[in-house]
């Protein structure tokens, strides 16, 4: 019998597995979840009562009839376009890849950004273009210009704001992309609850621009829901490829109530935003450390040199997981990542990165 290493891609072969860490007990910073539950009893119980009634022993609605008039009505999604679900955005970008995967096809994106991208392009065959992004992570216009033109990409995909960074940046230079692109440009609002800015009610204006959305980081990470709106061409295209019954039928109920409750969703993501600005001075204030503006639920931080990982590790030591992003991307280098957390959490990781910071002096 021949071993697998005969039949498996070698491009594949050469990939390493998309890595969560399992670290047990910890204040976790490290994944852009929202830190808050369900804060009342009474909505809990609702939620759970709704869900109990849901008939597991039958398939979903494959069209999740439902839950997308409730995402439309929420969105302000224009009337003219179309929505699209998926199990978490990560489906969606798969789908849209697979959608655009002509021989020769390439995907571009600036760089540094969300690491799917790039992967998703090699599990798919396609060449992924990566355009540096400037040195205070701006977009860099004559660079992404030049890319467009020289490569042609079959999809351009823009994290608005972006990860690992946290900027969004200028509306005018999301629509110059568009402008110049002669194929599909995704604008990833993954973060738009603390962004507070969308591109949605653009859709139809241009009929090359799609948005990507994700209930994941307004609270709802465990159900795996993400939607794509944008122009029925498009959108209808990328629906061949979906599996039937993606969205399950626990997943289309618990979003359909949660988004019936969206004030409760909506002060969380209110008081987050108020810790990210708290949590963003305070990192500020320690000696050699560099906070990013951030958008997002997120802050980007660099380090003196050379002691990303050794911080990385006292905190862990000390119980609280962020994101070391020092060897990423060389754009990355000495910079950590840190989820915006409760007020308490965040008050330990400022406490235990000043005295990780005293202590690699």
């Amino acid at each position: 019998m021949s071993p697998a290493s005969d039949w498996i891609r070698p491009d594949i072969q050469a990939l390493a597995a998309y890595h969560v860490p399992e670290v047990g007990e910890v204040v976790k910073l490290d994944a852009m979840e929202n830190p808050y539950t369900w804060p009342d009893e009474d909505i809990r119980a609702e939620w759970a009562a709704r869900v109990a009634g849901v008939g597991v022993n039958r398939y979903p609605d494959p069209r999740a009839t439902e839950l997308v008039a409730s995402l439309r009505e929420h969105t302000g999604l224009p009337e003219d376009q179309a929505l699209l679900l998926g199990n978490g955005s990560d489906e969606l970008i798969q789908l849209v890849t697979l959608a655009l995967a002509r021989p020769g096809a390439k995907v571009l994106a600036p760089e540094p950004t969300f690491v799917m991208y790039r992967m998703i392009a090699t599990f798919c065959g396609l060449e992924f273009v990566g355009v540096p992004l400037t040195a205070d992570f701006g977009l860099d216009m004559p660079a992404m210009e030049a890319a467009i033109e020289a490569h042609d990409p079959a999809v351009i995909w823009l994290a608005w704001p972006n990860n690992p960074t946290g900027n969004a940046w200028p509306r005018a230079e999301v629509h110059r992309v568009a402008d110049v692109a002669r194929g599909l440009v995704v604008v990833d609002e993954a973060y738009q609850p603390f962004a507070q800015d969308s591109f949605i009610g653009e859709l139809g204006d241009r009929d090359n621009v799609v948005v990507l959305r994700t209930l994941s980081k307004l609270g709802l990470a465990g159900l795996r829901l993400g939607f794509l709106a944008g122009p029925t061409a498009w959108l209808g295209e990328i629906d061949k490829l979906r599996l039937p019954y993606n969205v399950n039928a626990l997943t289309q109920a618990g979003a359909a109530f949660a988004l019936e409750h969206f004030d409760r969703l909506d002060r969380q993501a209110t008081e987050i935003r108020r810790e990210r600005d708290a949590l963003a001075a305070a990192l500020a204030a320690l000696p050699g450390v560099t906070v990013y503006p951030s958008a997002a639920n997120f802050i980007l931080l660099r380090v003196p040199a050379g002691s990303a990982r050794r911080l990385f590790e006292g905190l862990l030591a000390e119980g609280i997981l962020i994101k070391c992003l020092d060897g990423a991307h060389p754009a990355l280098a000495d910079c950590l990542r840190v989820t915006v957390g409760t007020p308490t959490e965040n008050a330990l990781l400022a406490e235990a990165l000043k005295r990780q910071v005293s202590a690699v002096a």
